[in-house]
C-alpha cells in the first residue's frame, strides 16, 4: 500500500493477536482528535482446525464492522484499503503473540555486564529470556553446550566485550554455541537466527566461527563503551528477525504481513513501546504492569540523576501469573505473605485446593467475595515480586567509575544501583485482567499501592480495555494518534496517592493537609500514623481528571517530596477513586499481631469502599 501524508489519516483499523483472543479496536479522527469508536474481539486461529491467525483477525474486524456500520472487508476476504467515505480503513497495523511469543537465549562475557546489557535489549524487543550464558555463570562448557542444544530458542543474541578491547572471550563464547548447533523452536527448515551485537573487532572470528550454522546478523555493539548502552540497534534486529523467521512459520502471518502498513510488533514490546512513547512526550516518569495468566510484565521509564532522556526497561516474570503459573506466585510469596492481606482466617486446605483449582481452569473467575478477596491477595504478592525483580534488573550500568580489575569483571557480583526512584515517579498504570477488570475501581487501586508502595506524590491508573499493544505499534506510524488515545480512552485515571516517607519513633502524626477542591470545598486535616484516607475528587465532563490545589506541610522527619520536613504546595488529579492519603508509613509494614492486623485492613478497606461490610463478617 502507498505511503499516506500522517495528515491524511482519518481512520485507523488495528489488531492484537494474542495467544487465546485476538482483539481489534477503530480509531476516527472526529473534529481535530483521535479517538476510539469500537472494539470487537473473537478467538484467536492460529492452531487447528483452522490453522490461519487471518481467520480470527477477519472475525474480530467482522465485529467491529457490525458495531460501527463500517464495512472493512471485501468480498475476497481482505481488509479495505485506503478508505473512502463510509468503506474502509487508511491504516491497518497489527501485534502478536500467539504461538507462545518470542522465546531467547542471550549470551555476553561477563555476566553483570555485556550478558546484562544484552538481556535488557531481549527484554525490550518483546521477549521471554529463557537463559542467559555467560563465561563466568558457574556452569561447565559441556553444561552450557547441553542448555543451548535442550531449549532450542527461536534466536539468540550474542554479546561481548567493549569496541577494539579484547576479543577472546567473545569468540570462545561463538564456539560454544557453534558447538552446540542449535535448532530453531518452529521450522526445521531453516537456519536459527542469530544477532551479534558485541566487540566490533571480534566480528570476523565470530562470522568464521558460526556463519556456517546459523543466520547469523551483525549489528553495533550493545555496549561500545563501559559507560553506555546502545540497545536500539540489537532491539531492531530482533523485531525484524521475529518476523522474517519466528511469525513467518505460523500459519498465515505471512497473508497478515501482506495486509499489515508497519512491520507487526510482539505484543508486549508494543507496551513497552506505548510506555515509553507518553514518557517522553509529557517528559514524565512511567512504571506500568501487565499481569496476565501466565506471566507479568513490568515497564519503567526514569530519568536518572539530571538526564532528560529517560531509560526505558521491561522486566518479564515469567512465573508469576494468576491462572497458569498461580501455584507459582502461592510458593514463591509463601502462605503467610499471601495470608496477611486477608482480613479473616482462612482454612489453608481449602486455599491450597482453591489455588490448583484456578490453575487447571485458567478462565475461571471467584464467584464470591471471599474468593475475590483471596484472589487480589494472591495479585498484590504477584505484583509486589515482579516488581522486585524488575528493580533489581533496572539498574545503572554496572563497572562505570570505578577501577576494575579483571579478577573484578569476572567476580559474580550483583548490578549496580537500582534507576528505579519512587519519589519521583509521576504514573502508575496497571493492565490485565485482575487490574481491569476489578469489580470496583478502588481494589485496583489498593492492589497497586500495596503491591508497589508508591511514594510522594503518584498518579495511579488503569488500562480500560487493554488496547495498549495496538497504541504501541501505532506509535511508531502516529505517535499523535496514539497518544490521544491512551490518555482519553486507554486509561482510565484512578486518581492520586499521597504518601509521605520516613519513620517516626513513635505514632503521631505525619503532616497536615489542605486540599481545595474545584467547587471552593476545603478537605482539611492532619493524617497520623497508620490511617489511610479517601477524598473524592473525580472526572471532569471531557473525561479527564479534575484539579485540586494541595498543600501539605509534613513534619520534622517526614517527606512528601520537597524534604525532609518541607511545605510542598502542588496541584494533584483527581479520577474515578480520588486522592488517597496513604499514612500507614514508608517502609510500609503490616502489624505482627494477627488481631492488630485484621483491625488495620478491615479499617484501611473500609476508608477506601473496598467491599461491601458484609464481606468482613466471617471471623
Amino acid at each position: 500500500m502507498a505511503k499516506m501524508n500522517p495528515e491524511d489519516i482519518k481512520i485507523i483499523l488495528a489488531t492484537d493477536c494474542g495467544s487465546t483472543t485476538t482483539k481489534a479496536i477503530l480509531i476516527e479522527k472526529k473534529d481535530g482528535e483521535y479517538r476510539l469508536m469500537v472494539r470487537g474481539e473473537a478467538p484467536t486461529t492460529v492452531e487447528a482446525p483452522f490453522e490461519d491467525v487471518t481467520k480470527g483477525v477477519l472475525n474480530a474486524v467482522g465485529e467491529v464492522e457490525e458495531l460501527c456500520g463500517r464495512k472493512l472487508i471485501d468480498e475476497e476476504g481482505r481488509i479495505i484499503s485506503p478508505a473512502s467515505g463510509n468503506v474502509g480503513t487508511d491504516i491497518y497495523i497489527s501485534t502478536s503473540s500467539a504461538g507462545g511469543g518470542l522465546q531467547m537465549m542471550v549470551a555476553g562475557v561477563v555476566r553483570s555486564m555485556t550478558a546484562e546489557s544484552a538481556e535488557r535489549a531481549a527484554l525490550g524487543a518483546g521477549s521471554i529470556v529463557m537463559d542467559v550464558i555467560a563465561s563466568n555463570d558457574k556452569r561447565l562448557p559441556h553444561e552450557q553446550i547441553e542448555r543451548i542444544r535442550r531449549l532450542r530458542p527461536d534466536m539468540i543474541l550474542l554479546s561481548g566485550g567493549i569496541d577494539h578491547g579484547t576479543t577472546t572471550h567473545v569468540v570462545e563464547i561463538a564456539e560454544l554455541v557453534a558447538a552446540a548447533d542449535p535448532k530453531p523452536r518452529l521450522g526445521s527448515g531453516y537456519k536459527l537466527p542469530i544477532i551479534y551485537a558485541g566487540n566490533i573487532d571480534a566480528a570476523e572470528a565470530v562470522k568464521e566461527t558460526l556463519s556456517d550454522k546459523v543466520d547469523l546478523k551483525i549489528v553495533p555493539n550493545l555496549r561500545p563503551v563501559l559507560e553506555r548502552e546502545n540497545l536500539a540497534p540489537a532491539r531492531e534486529e530482533i523485531h525484524n528477525l521475529f518476523m522474517e523467521h519466528v511469525m513467518a512459520q505460523a500459519p498465515g502471518y505471512r497473508t497478515l504481513m501482506k495486509w499489515t502498513d508497519a512491520p507487526i510488533m510482539p505484543t508486549p514490546g508494543a507496551v513497552g513501546l506505548i510506555i515509553k512513547t507518553i514518557a517522553d512526550i509529557e517528559g514524565i516518569e512511567v512504571v506500568g504492569v501487565d499481569i496476565g495468566g501466565a506471566t507479568t510484565d513490568v515497564f519503567s521509564v526514569f530519568r536518572p540523576g539530571e538526564s532528560r532522556e529517560g531509560v526505558f526497561n521491561r522486566t518479564v516474570s515469567a512465573n508469576l501469573g494468576m491462572s497458569y503459573s498461580i501455584s507459582n506466585v502461592f510458593a514463591e510469596a509463601t502462605l503467610p505473605m499471601v495470608m496477611r492481606w486477608v482480613p479473616f482466617h482462612m482454612d489453608e486446605r481449602d486455599l491450597r485446593n482453591r489455588v490448583k483449582n484456578k490453575m487447571i481452569r485458567p478462565t475461571t473467575i471467584p464467584q464470591s467475595m471471599e474468593e475475590l478477596i483471596f484472589e487480589q491477595a494472591i495479585a498484590k504478592e504477584a505484583l509486589r515480586l515482579a516488581f522486585i525483580q524488575h528493580k533489581s534488573f533496572a539498574t545503572v550500568l554496572k563497572g562505570v567509575q570505578q577501577q576494575r580489575t579483571i579478577a573484578d569483571a569476572f567476580e559474580q557480583t550483583s548490578s549496580g544501583a537500582s534507576l528505579v526512584n519512587m519519589m519521583t515517579l509521576d504514573i502508575l498504570v496497571g493492565s490485565g485482567g485482575v487490574l481491569s477488570h476489578a469489580p470496583k475501581r478502588q481494589q485496583s487501586a489498593l492492589m497497586m499501592i500495596d503491591s508497589f508502595v508508591p511514594e510522594g506524590i503518584t498518579r495511579l491508573a488503569v488500562d480500560s480495555i487493554f488496547m495498549m499493544p495496538q497504541l504501541g505499534v501505532l506509535a511508531t506510524v502516529l505517535p499523535q494518534a496514539a497518544t490521544e488515545v491512551f490518555n482519553k480512552d486507554c486509561l482510565i485515571h484512578l486518581g492520586t496517592c499521597v504518601a509521605p516517607v520516613g519513620e517516626l519513633k513513635k505514632p503521631g502524626p505525619l503532616m497536615d493537609y489542605k486540599i481545595t477542591l474545584p467547587d471552593g470545598k476545603v478537605e482539611s486535616g492532619t493524617l497520623q500514623l497508620g490511617d489511610l484516607k479517601l477524598i473524592k475528587l473525580g472526572l471532569g465532563e471531557d473525561g479527564l481528571p479534575l484539579k485540586a490545589k494541595a498543600e501539605f506541610e509534613p513534619v520534622k522527619n517526614i517527606d512528601i517530596g520537597a524534604g525532609k520536613g518541607h511545605k510542598l504546595e502542588t496541584e494533584i488529579s483527581g479520577g474515578v477513586t480520588g486522592i488517597v492519603l496513604d499514612g500507614r508509613g514508608r517502609p510500609f509494614v503490616l502489624p505482627e499481631d494477627n488481631k492488630m492486623r485484621i483491625t488495620k485492613l478491615r479499617e484501611w478497606m473500609m476508608a477506601m469502599d473496598i467491599y461491601p461490610a458484609a464481606a468482613f463478617e466471617r471471623q
